[in-house]
């Protein structure tokens, strides 16, 4: 079947809403700009180590474990909750969101109305981040999800926003697009947790203005079948600032993009993620950060841990373009090989038209330390608690780059209970 036909069969499983005139406009160009690239395939540049026929399949895969119950691995945290289920906003189960400070309204509202102030944000850091990098599945994201919050915070808002995705159906197949201002001296902290369905296509658009910080932890299903592409888009402001950071755990096809685009001076970006996953684990981390202005700082940090087969996938790129003098990059990615038979790939790249910068990058695979390892059982650890404590140390570069404390140790946590049930496999 040739690409074009293709993408012309999954375009048709989906349906265009009416909207106000601006959101039928956004969707329309989104629609066109698939029409004309296609959806990603294996010669493409950014797709040779991850192969998106899952997520390109008009066959919705089905998973066995499903995240009906309603709770978090955040309902230990005080903070607003927002929840989805099977895709669709729950009021019934969310919190209030009628808070000072903070406006948030499902985007299936936002997008009938005439005048909103998300219009000139929705569809538009997507549209940004298809220069250099054609994206065309945030571009099916754009034209079709119906579901999601805009959330414009006018103020720090101390509670963090917490979204929790449900599911109950063994088959889903579910777009999200979310949109958060972040208005000047505003702040917020974003969670995400849960599957979201059995195949999952999600947008997060963030626009971080002068003197705000957006801090965003996402931790993803556990399901072994799960198949998932999750976009955040961020532009940000003067003196602003933004930390995201990922937890993978498990799934058969996971990729997460971020785009970057750095515009004003004296900011800082920090991405992100750790990935433990088993057998028929793929877990790809696709990263491109635009440095567009000087005195700007960006940070990479993931993290993998791999066995029975698993592949990891990192691929980050800084771009520094000319006049981002003084810009400060920095990129590392580590496999970590709990046997012989999984893959780490990696992609680092930096590319500079500015001559003034400080810029690295690094990535290394490899197994546990046997030094470390028999330091360790020397002094009486058993050695598969031995293996654990080095598998955390290993991974805590990437954990650190997480703002709160308690957040931090609910991350160790979930990370203990998997080396926990990999140990009974």
């Amino acid at each position: 079947m040739s690409e074009i036909n293709h993408t012309q069969q999954k375009i048709d499983t989906y349906v265009m809403p009416v909207e106000a005139n601006w959101a039928v406009s956004v969707r329309e160009r989104a629609l066109n700009w698939i029409v004309e690239h296609g959806l990603p395939n294996r010669k493409d540049e950014y797709w040779k180590y991850t192969d998106p026929k899952l997520l390109n399949s008009t066959k919705i895969p089905e998973i066995n474990e499903i995240d009906s119950i309603e709770n978090s691995i955040f309902d230990k945290l005080s903070r607003i909750n927002l929840v989805f289920n099977d895709g669709l906003f729950d009021a019934s189960k969310s919190d209030d969101i009628k808070i000072a400070g903070i406006e948030i309204e499902p985007l299936v509202d936002a997008n009938q109305k005439t005048k909103h102030w998300s219009k000139d944000y929705y569809g538009a850091l997507e549209k940004t981040s298809q220069d250099p990098v054609v994206r065309t599945l945030a571009s099916l994201n754009t034209a079709f999800a119906t579901q999601g919050v805009t959330i414009k915070v006018t103020k720090k808002i101390s509670l963090p926003i917490s979204i929790t995705y449900l599911h109950s159906r063994e088959t889903s197949d579910i777009l999200i697009h979310h949109v958060v201002k972040v208005e000047k001296n505003a702040g917020i902290t974003l969670l995400e947790s849960g599957g979201v369905g059995s195949r999952s296509n999600s947008v997060i658009e963030v626009s971080v203005c002068e003197n705000a910080k957006f801090d965003h932890v996402r931790i993803q299903g556990r399901s072994h079948e799960k198949v998932a592409v999750t976009h955040l888009f961020a532009n940000l402001l003067e003196n602003s600032s933004m930390k995201s950071f990922t937890l993978t755990v498990n799934g058969k096809c996971i990729r997460n993009e971020y785009f970057i685009d750095i515009n004003g001076e004296n900011i800082k970006a920090h991405i992100g993620g750790a990935a433990v996953g088993d057998r028929g684990f793929s877990q790809d981390d696709t990263v491109f950060v635009s440095h567009n202005s000087p005195n700007c700082e960006s940070r990479q940090v993931f993290k993998k841990v791999l066995r029975n087969g698993a592949k990891g996938v990192f691929q980050g790129k800084i771009l520094v373009k000319e006049g981002a003098q003084k810009t400060d990059g920095y990129q590392i990615s580590q496999g970590l090989m709990l046997d012989d038979d999984s893959n780490f790939l990696a992609k680092p790249e930096l590319e500079i038209y500015a001559d003034d910068v400080v810029c690295s990058h690094g990535s290394t695979c490899g197994e546990i330390d046997d030094n470390a390892l028999f330091y360790l059982t020397s002094r009486g650890i058993p050695i598969a608690e031995a293996q654990d404590m080095l598998v955390l140390a290993f991974l805590n570069e990437a954990i650190d780059e997480i703002t709160s404390d308690d957040i931090k140790e609910i991350i160790a946590n979930r990370l203990k209970d998997w080396m926990v049930k990999r140990h009974k496999l």
